[in-house]
């Protein structure tokens, strides 16, 4: 099962890459997540202390020069090596922290795009693992080589007309590139809830209230995992997990078998 999370900044979707991994982990699942989002931070929702953080991979200029080069670039590096070389181990999760261009600043964006994509697209073309991306706001590290790996979209928004019109542009993006089996998770909101009309949006699989344990948390820990609320983040993951399977079963039905669990 490979599977991206996206949308607006700020909606919880890094929170909700975390929860699903874990709830993974506790599957016996040993799911890889990617922090694939400009504000990195993935390792600290899973409680990794900043000490133990490790280098993003846009910001290892040395890695990027060894693999890519500079003026003239290797547009296809070799990258077999980089998920075990990179990996930091929680438990049963793997983390890579790869980061976006968009923040990267000047210098080598063109070399560092070139390194990300490719470490992307041999995540999700060349292995047969469990695959957490949490995208930023929108799916360009998503090309359309690489887009029918992907075994599910996770587009997360805040019930607000603002959000929600982010995720129907994502989603819209998302689909156009070939991606069509998509889930609408919907972050501080009460059911129920009726939806504005707006073109894109996929279908709703999971609400998520606002939680006191993890707004008590945040005040003092950045990790988002062992709430006290955890039966509601297990029923959460359940639900999207059941919906994206939902989602795939059409294709079942026209002779297409869907991807089995790994």
């Amino acid at each position: 099962m490979k599977l991206a999370v996206a949308g607006k900044g700020g909606v919880g979707k890094t929170t909700l890459t975390a929860w699903l991994g874990d709830y993974l982990a506790r599957q016996g699942r040993s799911p890889w997540l990617v922090d694939a989002d400009t504000a990195l931070s993935l390792g600290s929702a899973l409680g990794l202390p900043a000490e133990a953080l490790p280098t993003p991979l846009m910001k290892d200029e040395a890695l990027i020069r060894e693999r890519v080069g500079k003026g003239f670039i290797n547009l296809n590096p070799d990258v077999s090596d980089l998920p075990d070389r990179l990996r930091v181990r929680l438990g049963d999760i793997n983390l890579l922290v790869m980061g976006s261009v968009a923040g990267a600043g000047g210098g080598c964006a063109c070399e560092a795009n070139a390194l990300l994509k490719s470490l992307l697209a041999h995540l999700l073309l060349d292995r047969d693992q469990c695959l957490l991306v949490d995208l930023e706001a929108g799916v360009e590290h998503l090309g359309r080589g690489t887009v029918a790996a992907v075994d599910g979209l996770i587009v997360t928004a805040e019930p607000s007309w603002r959000s929600l019109s982010v995720a129907g542009q994502v989603a819209t993006m998302a689909a156009e590139l070939g991606l069509t089996r998509q889930v609408l998770v919907l972050n501080r909101a009460q059911s129920p809830i009726t939806l504005p009309a707006l073109a894109g949006l996929p279908p709703l699989a999971a609400i998520i209230p606002p939680l006191s344990s993890l707004a008590d948390r945040q005040l003092t820990s950045p990790s988002v995992l062992h709430l006290p609320q955890q039966d509601v983040v297990d029923r959460i993951c359940r639900d999207i997990l059941s919906a994206l399977e939902t989602r795939l079963a059409p294709e079942a039905e026209e002779g297409v078998q869907p991807p089995s669990p790994r």
